[in-house]
């Protein structure tokens, strides 16, 4: 049996990284065919030909129309497509050229690689890691592993970095992780303990990354040249690509020097502007904004304060920022820990994991010295989620569909909430579940992960039979969910892969289905090792549309209406509608064609739920692409406020001794209020001859 190397893969918005760990345990990077360390992610097609990294960019301004970047944004969103060269390509496809460009440079150096971790933002929801781990399975990986990107830059912190390998700390401590890449904000509370890192919860922004500062800049010197030249540099794909390369440099310029100079050119003009620090801290302080608010309410959230966090860990290559630093620094009120490579960290401390995943396997061999093996296989760590599980039930009240959440956010995986539903009629057949994820902010919906189906039933159940539905988070937040039938003991599993998907999990058949009620209620919450407290907020997230991932083993799609197989288009040719979850509920109801009088129904008992506080508050906007399910298939809660509990919960965190603060330094103490002072005049850009016509407006207008 030949040795496996521990590959981890940084699959990054902007740049990508690939490392292993020596026979030592020591984090190398590979370097990329043109000897760079971090490969762009960007795509170009020409012809046959995909070329992936710094000549793609080159080629960027010459056929920008060719060229495909930022895929890790659209990540999940299965509708988003690049049409290049008469050709549809998906994130996934681009995500999948990335990856097999990293891993065809590492293996003409490791030789056969087979499996991998990847690293994916604390944030991201369970279609979008499914997506990521698809998109390595088509690179060429058997075996793909997920680690957040927080977490994987504690582990390189805790067992060494850049030389230090496997460095210990003194003493136990509470780490802020502090991810800003290039298209990404994450942030992650670890606790440190010899041996292990535990995570205790994680926030961030999925949309905020140094992306979207280059995006002030290109907008605010884009209005400035189309003032002076009354040309806009952002109609223009060209120019606009052309923009955008320039403002990058720019933007890393202005992290070492005060001062950094860009050039546009549209429509056979061209100006060369000059950006100081200054300018740019002032055009893109809403975002520095946005990252302080997201800080402090994660802070909030866990009832930390700043003397609970003993290192404030910073990664990412947007972390370079001297705004971004500034703002942490004057938060913490403390020096920030800047000893990661912020382009190679995470992808360090991927390959340590996979080093920890290969050592506590069996049955495979690993290339690692004994000490190194014995060290990984020592070193344990527990991840949490970073979003709330749960599945959709109808309120009586208001007629609607609404989340019902079973595990908080935040909850140490492993995780696992069971919950008994009981029948609603005699002889039920079937049961239809409909998981969903909660979102990423307070204003946004919630993610429908799938749809579990559990069909037949056996028959001759009397109404009211007991079914136990459990649903958990694996070690890598992935989703699974079983249920049970009491009375017989017969049981169905689920992993939900994509939402497009039909989950069939079929309980051994011992009667033709017939047409009933497929409605069910809860019936206890069941007692476990510990109780969930409901988060106090639940965002909500853009529902995700249905796409189909080339290659994948789907089952076929069904008609939420009438359970008829839906055509290649995704529409039922018996109901002749749009497919599930392309319209709203309004348009649903418009589009479904008049039915025929039906045979009265037997009369179903149920009984009005009272709503609680945290499904109303996600529920004011509604989910807008999740149509209604025939009435036969529902589930009605009416025992929310029974204490729900977890099969797998944490251990309490030691109560925090109260520590009174020593007195700030003379440098940092609060100012004492003084009289205004007249603003003093604004210092105008050293300029090296004659003012060009409308700059000094710009400049103005930045300020």
């Amino acid at each position: 049996m030949l040795p496996i190397h521990a590959v981890g893969i940084d699959l990054g918005t902007t740049y990508s990284c690939l490392a292993y760990l020596n026979e030592h345990g020591e984090p190398i990077t590979i370097p990329n065919r043109d000897g760079e360390l971090s490969t762009p992610s960007a795509v170009l097609f020409d012809g046959d030909q995909v070329i992936v990294g710094t000549e793609a960019l080159r080629h960027s301004i010459l056929y920008p129309h060719r060229v495909v970047m930022h895929a890790k944004r659209y990540m999940g969103h299965s509708t988003h497509r690049w049409q290049v060269q008469g050709k549809s390509y998906s994130p996934v496809d681009i995500s999948t050229h990335v990856l097999k460009s990293l891993l065809h440079d590492a293996r003409g150096r490791l030789g056969k690689v087979e499996r991998a971790v990847i690293t994916v933002p604390a944030q991201f929801s369970e279609v979008q890691r499914q997506a990521t781990a698809e998109a390595g399975r088509r690179a060429g990986l058997t075996q793909v592993d997920i680690i957040n990107e927080p977490v994987s830059a504690a582990l390189c912190f805790v067992l060494g970095t850049e030389g230090a390998w496997f460095v210990e700390l003194a003493t136990d401590q509470r780490l802020l992780v502090v991810d800003l890449g290039g298209g990404t904000y994450d942030l992650t509370i670890v606790q440190y303990k010899k041996n292990q890192i535990n995570v205790l919860a994680s926030g961030g922004d999925l949309e905020l990354g140094g992306i979207d500062w280059n995006q002030v800049l290109e907008k605010a010197i884009a209005k400035q040249y189309q003032k002076e030249f009354q040309i806009d540099p952002l109609a223009d794909r060209e120019s606009l690509q052309a923009l955008a390369l320039e403002v990058e440099q720019a933007k890393r310029s202005l992290s070492v020097r005060p001062k950094a100079a860009l050039t546009c050119q549209a429509g056979g003009k061209r100006k060369t502007y000059q950006v100081e620090v200054g300018q740019f801290e002032r055009l893109t302080k809403p975002l520095v904004d946005r990252m302080e608010q997201l800080t402090l309410q994660l802070l909030k959230d866990q009832n930390l304060g700043w003397a609970h966090v003993d290192v404030v860990l910073t990664t990412g290559g947007a972390s370079r920022m001297p705004m971004v630093r500034q703002m942490l620094k004057r938060l913490s009120g403390r020096t920030l820990n800047t000893s990661l490579s912020p382009d190679q960290s995470i992808a360090h401390g991927a390959a340590y994991y996979a080093g920890m995943l290969i050592e506590k396997s069996v049955g495979i061999k690993s290339h690692l010295r004994p000490a190194a093996a014995t060290r990984l296989q020592q070193f344990r760590h527990r991840s949490a989620s970073a979003r709330a599980l749960g599945i959709l039930v109808r309120n009586m009240e208001t007629k609607e569909r609404e989340p019902h959440y079973l595990l908080p956010p935040n909850s140490e995986l492993p995780a696992s909430v069971m919950q008994t539903f009981g029948t609603v009629v005699a002889d039920q057949r079937r049961v239809h579940l409909r998981v969903i994820e909660s979102g990423t902010a307070a204003d946004a919906q919630y993610v429908e992960l799938g749809t579990c189906l559990v069909e037949p039933l056996p028959p001759g159940l009397r109404e009211g039979s007991e079914i136990e539905v459990t649903i958990r988070y694996d070690d890598q937040a992935r989703v699974h969910v079983e249920a049970k039938v009491v009375e017989t003991g017969q049981a169905a599993h689920a992993e939900i892969v994509r939402p497009e998907n039909l989950m069939i999990s079929a309980v051994p058949e011992e009667a033709e289905t017939r047409d009933s009620e497929f409605l069910v209620k809860p019936v206890a919450a069941q007692a476990g090792a510990g109780s969930i407290k409901p988060p106090t907020a639940i965002p909500k997230a853009p529902a995700m549309e249905p796409a189909t991932l080339d290659g994948a083993d789907e089952p076929i799609p069904l008609c939420d209406r009438c359970d008829a197989a839906l055509d290649p288009r995704g529409r039922c040719p018996k109901c002749d509608g749009p497919a599930t979850l392309m319209v709203s509920r309004k348009d649903a109801d418009k589009l479904r064609p008049p039915s025929p009088p039906a045979a009265p129904k037997p009369k179903v008992r149920s009984i009005p739920s009272p709503v609680s506080t945290i499904n109303k508050s996600v529920a004011k906007s509604g989910p807008v692409s999740v149509p209604p399910l025939p009435s036969d298939d529902e589930i009605l809660d009416l025992n929310q406020s029974a204490p729900v509990r977890k099969v797998v919960s944490p251990a309490p965190l030691p109560a925090q001794p109260k520590v009174k603060a020593p007195p700030l330094p003379a440098t940092m103490k609060a100012p004492v209020a003084k009289p205004p002072l007249s603003t003093p005049a604004k210092k105008k850009p050293p300029q090296t001859g004659k003012a060009e016509a409308g700059e000094d407006d710009f400049w103005k207008m930045t300020e």
